[in-house]
């Protein structure tokens, strides 16, 4: 009978044992690195779809990160500035209603201060410039519309581009009534700047 109730004493003792033991072995098993992981590779990967770092002298850089989730053309962008050179650091946040599709620097009124150009495409065809100058702050230049001239034979699938320091638009011609502008041909614009003001130049063809 002793016997018995011995080895029952052991017997539970030993189920007693095992089962601390594996709350115990549990315990650090709590978190999946795995799972974290994941979770860290899935968000980075969407988070900024636009990323470019431009460089305008050594030391000198402007990084021009977009963000956003759901629907593309909606979300954000963000300008880091970064002189190390002069131990100076800034960040800039802005709203943007399209995808951005490329950026660069230009000094069109020739001050020597950095002209950030963000170029966006909304509406599948449809671009547009969002322009900032950097003086020790960003301040923000509005780039003009077309003229309403230039909307009645525009019809999208426009180009900017840089060429020598100055800024041309291109666009095909649509929807004329102008017998000397014919539908497909290709229409350029020229832009100025000058006192952080745009002006609009259109290219005539040459004969």
């Amino acid at each position: 009978m002793k016997r018995k109730l011995y080895i029952l004493k052991q017997s539970a003792l030993c189920v007693g044992l095992l089962f601390l033991f594996a709350c115990k072995q549990n315990q650090p098993v709590k978190i999946s690195p795995a799972a974290d992981t994941k979770a860290v590779v899935k968000n980075t990967a969407g988070t900024f779809p636009f990323h470019k770092d431009i460089v305008i002298k050594p030391g000198l850089h402007f990084e021009i990160l977009s963000w956003g989730r759901g629907v593309d053309s909606l979300g954000g962008y963000l300008i880091l500035m970064s002189d190390s050179a002069k131990n100076n650091y800034k960040s800039f946040s802005v709203e943007r209603d399209g995808v951005i599709t490329d950026a660069w620097n230009m000094d069109m009124d020739n001050d020597g201060n950095p002209e950030l150009y963000i170029e966006l495409q909304s509406k599948k065809n449809v671009k547009d410039l969002n322009v900032y100058e950097y003086n020790g702050s960003f301040n923000k230049i509005s780039f003009p519309p077309l003229s309403a001239k230039m909307k009645k034979i525009y019809g999208g699938n426009d180009k900017f581009i840089q060429k020598n320091g100055e800024l041309f638009r291109s666009f095909p011609i649509v929807n004329s009534s102008d017998s000397t502008q014919k539908n497909g041909a290709v229409k350029m614009l020229h832009y100025s700047l000058r006192g952080n003001t745009f002006s609009v130049d259109e290219v005539k063809e040459q004969e």
